[in-house]
């Protein structure tokens, strides 16, 4: 399983540290839910376990204190399981989907997953990227390394598009797409019932999408905390994946205090498949309680 993801994961704009094991293949999966009058889709791309070894969660603290957060939450102590997913909007007139995933060369299972949502890849309007490492850009491009999404704008801050371009590793996938891109301002208004909330410190561009429907409220936090139980307990422990540590660490502590504060919903690409639902103070960190709006 891994033979079929390593070609691409060489190629990850994070610096992931040795040892990290590659994502698995996951089967396509796609939960559908209803925020206010919309119709949103939490859509699977892959699963991707993490050793707990130091080398990306608690790397200023250490196997054995991650080892103690884990345990406190009944999960496995040697491994922290992420998900690789993404989310699709339904608008009046467009059809939005926020990151791309691994790819198909990569494994990645999003198109599957679309496929089990009905949704075609010509179908899609707009692709909303929440930040330029690979498991969230990689499934811009088809097999063949054409776009994937033959009809849609794809949209990231510009910040995030510079950072992409300046990257050896993402040069490839920016010149493939570069006359779909659409760079906006941090925090815009991108259309109707999406906006942009900036992020930055997980990368200089990074991205949040806040949706909305009436009164009701979806955040989709990207990279902002990466697993459900050691970035929400522990905030401000170092991820190897942040570019800038310190901003990271900022920027995680702000957005989870003020979900906590709104207990407006949450998409989180890389919790528990669907990766929905809403964060709860706890102690001096946080918790992750699962559920559809």
């Amino acid at each position: 399983m891994r033979s079929m993801v390593a070609g691409a994961l060489a190629l990850m704009m994070a610096a992931a540290a040795p040892g990290v094991a590659a994502p698995a293949v996951a089967p396509a999966a796609a939960t559908p839910f209803r925020l206010g009058a919309l119709r949103l889709v939490a859509l699977r791309d892959a699963s991707n376990p993490v050793p707990n070894d130091g080398s990306v969660f608690g790397k200023d603290q250490g196997p054995a204190a991650v080892a103690g957060v884990l345990k406190a939450a009944g999960a496995a102590t040697d491994t922290i399981a992420l998900s690789v997913d993404c989310l699709l909007v339904t608008l009046p007139g467009r059809v939005v989907l926020i990151d791309t995933g691994l790819g198909p060369k990569a494994g990645g299972a999003l198109l599957a997953s679309l496929a089990v949502a009905g949704v075609r890849p010509g179908a899609v309007t707009d692709v909303l990227i929440t930040h330029s490492h690979f498991d969230h850009v990689g499934g811009l491009l088809a097999a063949d390394g054409t776009p994937a999404f033959p009809n849609a704008t794809i949209r990231m801050s510009a910040p995030e598009w510079a950072f992409m371009q300046s990257q050896d590793r993402g040069k490839a996938i920016a010149a493939a797409i570069r006359d779909k891109v659409q760079p906006f301002a941090p925090g815009a208004q991108l259309m109707p019932g999406i906006r942009a909330v900036a992020l930055p410190g997980h990368t200089p561009g990074h991205s949040g999408y806040e949706i909305a429907s009436g009164a009701s409220r979806l955040i989709d936090i990207g990279d902002s905390a990466h697993s459900a139980i050691v970035s929400l307990a522990e905030p401000d422990w170092t991820i190897t994946y942040d570019t800038d540590s310190a901003a990271g660490k900022a920027q995680r502590r702000a957005i989870l205090t003020r979900l906590a504060a709104s207990h407006e919903p949450v998409f989180a690409p890389h919790f528990p498949f669907p990766g929905v639902g809403t964060v709860v103070a706890k102690g001096d960190g946080f918790a992750w309680k699962p559920g559809l709006p």
